[in-house]
């Protein structure tokens, strides 16, 4: 009865909000204030320094192909460039600012091999408790409850926080995989499978192996998912949860608050859960479609979807577009080899064909149909529900394993925070209340 009685208030009181606090977008002009701290052409308003990683999309004033660069390295020559797995080796490049040595990548596999245990009976009492759909909130409530079993929590050293972000890295997999099997044990009905990492295997390898039942996977499985992680640990500064990170950091708060407030913003719908409805649009267009072949039956639909008329009815093809690369986004580039390598093992050419046709439909449908100031491409998410639907990866994963990698960006972030600032990150707002005497 409480919750119907503060529903209907809270809907009463809905008009009220919007009322208050909808602000113009003449107002904004006015004051020369960018929303969402990007300008027109969805160039983002300069905020900070970073020797982590960079992004490229404009060479000379002109939109150029995308770029992702790790600590100096482009990203497509540190894949060309692997002898094994990648996000190990990877993630002591980002956190430590260069590549290892065969002796260092050892060790620090041994490290990360340690640390991939949780306290004892946290699997039962912490993460089976309560458990959620919602696997990225069953994470972050991981997270922060880890924090109580952490003697030396408050400190931000940068020792104790190279120890605590490597240790989150380490269980991250764990988090994830067995949130998602006490969710599909108590709500689905289904078995209860908890494998315990094993020593000497990738976080790629270490994946595939606790969240199936027999543990076993392929070694172009595993490859693709490395290579996937690796492609999603770390996109600068100024994207939505690595900017989280460093803002609470810089108000002094401790690793595992940082790494909950950046788990917080990925896992919004316009940030780490966009793949999600690339696959809901997929499996829509799926339905509706007679031959995926027939190009002039794709745009017909595509069509449709621009213009409000089909799916969820907002105007947009997902997977087209990123608010920083324009005319291509280096990640999607990569990985689409990759995910016809796993397509044509896994019998699903006929969907990699869907795939390609909308690839190359609709950013002509977008660029005729909007007025935009960029160009539109493909982004990373297009491919990677793809690549997770054939590993036979469950949605409900999908947030929760660009955070297994992402984790390493923060982490990255966080260290680099501590070291080269003592200030708070206080952007200015403009107020236009009007006063009331």
């Amino acid at each position: 009865m409480a919750f119907e009685r503060i529903t209907e208030y809270a809907s009463e009181k809905q008009k009220l909000c919007t009322e208050h606090d909808t602000i113009s977008d003449e107002l904004f002009r006015e004051y020369g204030v960018n929303r969402g701290l990007r300008d027109i052409n969805g160039k983002g308003v300069l905020t900070g320094l970073t020797r982590i990683s960079k992004i490229v999309s404009f060479k000379d004033g002109e939109p150029c192909d995308g770029e992702l660069w790790y600590r100096g390295y482009n990203i497509n020559t540190l894949i060309a460039g692997l002898g094994g797995f990648g996000f190990e080796k990877t993630a002591y490049l980002l956190i430590f600012g260069e590549l290892p040595t065969d002796e260092q990548l050892a060790e620090f596999n041994d490290i990360l091999t340690e640390c991939r245990v949780v306290p004892s009976n946290f699997t039962r009492d912490v993460i089976m408790k309560a458990p959620s759909k919602d696997i990225m909130n069953s994470m972050t409530k991981s997270i922060l409850t880890l924090s109580s079993y952490d003697d030396n929590l408050g400190s931000n050293d940068i020792d104790n926080c190279i120890r605590q972000c490597l240790q989150l890295t380490a269980v991250f997999p764990m988090l994830a995989v067995y949130g998602y099997h006490a969710y599909n044990h108590y709500e689905n009905d289904g078995s209860m499978y908890i494998h315990r990492p094993a020593p000497g295997l990738s976080t790629a390898e270490n994946f595939l192996r606790m969240l199936r039942p027999d543990m076993q996977y392929t070694e172009l499985e595993a490859r693709v998912l490395d290579i996937v992680l690796m492609l999603h640990m770390e996109h600068g500064g100024g994207n939505n949860s690595t900017f989280t990170t460093r803002v609470v950091t810089s108000a002094g708060s401790d690793t595992y608050s940082a790494i909950a407030a950046a788990m917080s913003s990925l896992k919004g719908p316009r940030h780490g859960g966009a793949n999600l409805k690339v696959m809901q649009m997929m499996q829509d267009i799926r339905t509706h479609l007679s031959d995926p072949s027939d190009k002039d039956e794709v745009r017909a639909y595509l069509k449709k979807l621009l213009d409000g008329e089909a799916f969820d009815r907002k105007g947009l093809i997902y997977g087209m577009g990123h608010a920083v690369y324009s005319i291509s986004d280096p990640r999607e580039r990569v990985l689409k080899s990759y995910v016809q390598k796993l397509a044509e093992a896994k019998g699903k050419t006929r969907d990699m064909a869907l795939y390609s046709n909308i690839e190359e439909i609709a950013p002509q449908l977008i660029a005729e149909k909007r007025r935009i100031y960029k160009g539109v491409s493909p982004n990373v998410d297009f491919y990677s529900g793809f690549v997770y639907d054939m590993l036979g990866i469950p949605l409900e994963l999908y947030t929760p394993l660009f955070a297994i990698a992402r984790v390493v960006g923060w982490s990255a972030h966080r260290i680099e925070e501590l070291v080269g600032s003592s200030k708070i990150i206080r952007p200015a707002y403009k107020s236009v209340m009007e006063e009331i005497e």
